[in-house]
Order: C-alpha cells, then structure tokens, then sequence
C-alpha cells in the first residue's frame, strides 16, 4: 500500500490542475544512483491495466508491478526545507541511501 499525505495530495491536485488533463501520478523506481535506484515520477493520462492503483484524498497513485515490490507501505509527502521543495519518500523498504539523498538500495 502507498499512503499520500494531505499536502502531497494537494500538491498532485495543483499539478493536475495546471496541466489540464491527467489520471494521476505514476511513481516508479528505476536503476540510478550510487546507491542503485531512483525514484521516478510521471503523470498517467493512460492508464496500463497491470498498475496498482491507490486512491487518497482524491488523488489517484499508479505504480506499477516491477516497482510496487521496493515502494510496498511508502509514504508520499511533499516538504519544503530551506530552499529545497519537493516530494519526499518514507521507504520502509530502504536500507541505505545515498549522502546526497538521489538513490537508495533496498
């Protein structure tokens, strides 16, 4: 399961709004990184029958079968500190990160 906070939520809604069009966020993993994978983000305006999907506060995430394996009980948060601002992922499936904070092993 993938949970999504409030302000994550208002923040995808935001972005959907923007853009005009769209299903949801699609959020993956792919091989990157110093410590061996990224996370990834995308918008769906089709939806692939083989995603899970997870609807929270009005939101729809799209993940699908290969990374839902590594993203199983993350939380999606959406933070500003300083002058960083963005989506942050509460991995319980990580077991290390990089020391910049791109990539994670799990």
């Amino acid at each position: 399961m993938i949970t999504v906070t409030e302000n994550a939520a208002s923040h995808i809604q935001n972005f959907l709004v923007k853009r005009g069009k769209g299903e949801g966020i699609r959020i993956g993993v792919k091989t990157s990184g110093c410590s061996g994978m990224a996370y990834t983000l995308e918008f769906v305006d089709e939806i692939d029958s083989d995603d899970t999907v997870f609807e929270q506060s009005g939101v729809k995430i799209f993940i699908d079968p290969k990374s839902l394996v590594y993203l199983d009980g993350t939380q999606v948060d959406y933070t500003k500190e300083g002058l960083q601002e963005g989506f942050k992922f509460e991995n319980p499936n990580v077991k290390e990160s990089c020391g910049c904070g791109e990539s994670f092993h799990v």
